[in-house]
């Protein structure tokens, strides 16, 4: 018997119980110990029915996704399952925390399924850019009928015991122990002489839908909407369909050879590449072993704006009581306001209820007086990003904050160290750079300070995690990692323009690129004048050089979206744009004064002049030590700025590409431009030079030459 997997008989019933910490996942070890453990079991004649179970804090998580791309080793998952639902006697799964993908299916394989009142399922496979490839999409829509089961395959998210068993997914749910509630069903089973139910041998869920698909191609087009691009999505609705047009067994090798074709596929390794990158870009390569975060009971924040509003948010989601800071009560209430009317879009949606809105609320307490932030444990300090205004506050907080509280800013490209510096304490100081709008946008930088303690970055690296953001942690420059490669693609937008492209061409081919809007589009969004006020209060050359197109229209009372023109015309009620033709005579005329002769470009030029020039600038961030691991960029673009998912973030893409070729367009562009900016950088260089990735650097440390 295999060392993570156990049988012990209790009477009639044989409980089989997977140990494999942390989340059980279905390795070669775990599939070979059930897979034997059925086997001795289906013979043995004391024995009536099977309890499958886990050991720990969680019932299968899935596959060991280490184990894709390499040569297979039998018992596969979906032989597994095969043999367990082949069993002749009930075997019934008992389920507690997540039963998640192919631990999912192997409880899909089970003829009965009870669950913990705490327990979720679900087929997130979809988000690894593939589908469920051990049967789960032909027996679930033959337990749940298939449009159920779509919403549940393509979306990818969780259901919750109670949902779960409305559906019809559990036979029951328990609020006690799950093993001993299963262990009482098999043994009901075996003493009523109940065989096995076979979701393989089930149809009466298809019948509806094999008479009328009209309600399932509906639904399977509302879920399929917003997956432009990405491929996995309809592969998830090719294969449901299969279980109602094609006999089981004949589904279940066509969703098999769909599973391997997306294994192999550059989007599910893209979207693999991320998920594990997400996992590794919070981890500091020099932080001693038992560093420990700092306790965080209560949390402070500076600003009700936008931001700060945003931001608060996200704790009261948790459970963690807020103290906002503003400069007066009209700020204060206007801020609040701005934060209820964000909740109540979520209770209009069915997303919360009225009672969860008034409790998140009572989490939130508003003052004019600093000193109020005595007790905070953690502070997030987030007005304009002004250095003056930012160390005049750190200042203030030294004073004010007790010891042992951590003080953050939130800051999008100012410098750490210089905040920092304007305390006595600058071992607490670090940055926390969320994203507009801070209570939706997932990722956060966490900026590392030169001084910074470890146990404050661990405290920062703990505290993003509990309130549902991806950290990374990155290094202090201009702009640090996610903001210093968006200015490298600046530096080239309106230069496209002057060059002869208009604005709508270029968000066409950055759209088309997978992008969620394209540069102009979005500026309008966020507001043109945001850009416009950092350039005149820094320099050009710091918020993302020239941008004479950008500053015209701002002088002309042009900020986007929230005046009605920008570099769009944004009709009222309209959510976008259409192109205006005052803003082409402007680039015209401006290409003119400048003495540049426009001329036609295409989208595999702009699509190249914007994203391999950040690439570039990701390789000099790396060399820099700015960020630890290429992985982590890619994973600020992806969290951060919407690099399709599915491309893997640019140094993941840039691999894909070959960076001989991006390094060879780099220097053919510096050329035809005449910038010398557009050159490759050294260490890009020197990896096209020897044949080599982004890839290679794992584990390295990065030196150009």
């Amino acid at each position: 018997m295999s060392d993570v997997v156990s049988v012990r008989k209790d009477g009639e019933v044989a409980v089989v119980t997977i140990d494999n910490p942390p989340v059980n996942a279905l390795g070669h070890a775990v599939r070979s110990g059930v897979y034997e453990a059925m086997a001795g079991l289906r013979d043995d004649a004391d024995v009536k029915a099977v309890v499958l179970a886990c050991a720990g804090r969680t019932f299968s998580a899935g596959a060991d996704i280490t184990e894709f791309g390499k040569p297979p080793q039998p018992p596969a998952l979906f032989e597994l399952i095969n043999a367990v639902e082949d069993m002749p006697k009930p075997v019934v799964a008992a389920m507690h925390g997540t039963a998640l993908g192919g631990g999912f299916e192997l409880a899909l394989g089970c003829h009965y399924r009870v669950a913990d009142s705490k327990a979720r399922v679900g087929l997130p496979e979809v988000k690894l850019g593939l589908l469920p490839g051990a049967g789960g999409t032909q027996r679930l829509p033959r337990l749940i009928g298939p449009e159920e089961a779509l919403k549940i395959i393509v979306s990818g998210d969780f259901v919750g015991a109670d949902k779960a068993l409305k559906l019809g997914i559990v036979d029951e749910v328990t609020d006690g122990d799950v093993n001993e509630a299963a262990l009482e069903l098999a043994r009901r089973l075996a003493a009523d002489g109940t065989g096995p139910v076979r979701l393989s041998d089930r149809d009466d869920k298809l019948q509806a839908v094999k008479a009328d698909d009209t309600a399932f191609n509906e639904t399977a087009g509302k879920l399929t909407a917003r997956a432009r691009g990405l491929e996995a999505p309809h592969a998830c609705v090719e294969a449901v369909r299969w279980s109602f047009e094609l006999p089981f067994e004949e589904g279940l090798t066509k969703e098999r050879e769909k599973f391997m074709e997306l294994v192999a596929g550059d989007q599910s390794k893209a979207q693999r590449h991320i998920f594990f990158a997400e996992r590794e870009a919070s981890k500091v390569s020099d932080m001693p072993k038992g560093t420990t975060p700092r306790e965080v009971k209560t949390v402070g924040v500076i600003g009700a704006g936008t931001m700060g509003g945003g931001i608060s948010m996200n704790f009261a989601n948790v459970g963690i009581p807020v103290t906002i800071v503003e400069t007066s009560q009209e700020a204060l209430d206007r801020g609040f306001a701005t934060i209820e009317k964000n909740y109540r879009i979520s209770v209009s949606r069915g997303r919360m209820s009225e009672e969860e809105l008034k409790v998140r609320m009572s989490r939130l307490t508003g003052t004019t007086d600093m000193s109020d932030l005595a007790d905070a444990d953690f502070i997030i300090e987030a007005v304009f990003e002004e250095m003056d205004i930012k160390k005049d506050i750190f200042g203030k907080l030294d004073a004010i904050a007790k010891p042992g509280a951590v003080l953050a800013s939130n800051t999008s490209y100012l410098d750490i160290d210089e905040i920092a510096a304007a305390t006595n304490r600058p071992g607490s100081v670090l940055g926390t750079h969320f994203f507009s709008p801070a209570n939706v946008m997932r990722l956060m930088e966490i900026v590392r300070g030169e001084k910074t303690d470890f146990d404050v970055l661990a405290t920062a690296i703990d505290l993003g995690r509990k309130i549902r953001k991806v950290p990374v942690v990155v290094g202090v420059c201009f702009g640090f990692v996610g903001n210093r490669m968006l200015k490298a693609r600046q530096l080239q937008t309106e230069q496209l323009l002057l060059e002869g492209a208009t604005p709508q061409q270029v968000d066409k081919a950055i759209t088309d690129f997978g992008f969620p809007m394209g540069p102009f589009a979005m500026g309008d969004l966020a507001g043109l004048d945001i850009g416009w006020r950092i350039r005149k209060h820094v320099g050009a050359d710091a918020e993302g050089g020239r941008a004479e197109i950008a500053d015209a229209l701002c002088e002309m009372g042009r900020f986007g979206q929230k005046t009605g023109r920008g570099f769009y015309i944004y009709e009222k009620g309209a959510r976008g744009g259409t192109p205006d033709p005052e803003v082409e005579a402007l680039i015209v005329e401006t290409a003119k004064r400048f003495g540049i002769e426009r001329r036609e470009i295409g989208s595999e030029e702009i699509v190249e002049r914007l994203i391999y020039p950040m690439i570039s600038e990701g390789a000099k961030i790396l060399e820099e030590g700015i960020a630890q691991r290429s992985g982590d960029i890619d994973v600020v673009w992806i969290y951060g700025y919407g690099f399709p998912i599915w491309r893997g973030g640019p140094m993941f893409y840039a691999d894909q590409v070959g960076l001989a070729h991006i390094r060879d367009r780099l220097d053919f562009y510096a050329e035809q431009t005449g910038n010398d900016a557009l050159r490759p950088a050294p260490l890009l260089q020197k990896l096209a030079d020897e044949g080599a990735g982004f890839a290679s650097l794992a584990g390295k440390k990065v030196r150009a030459a």
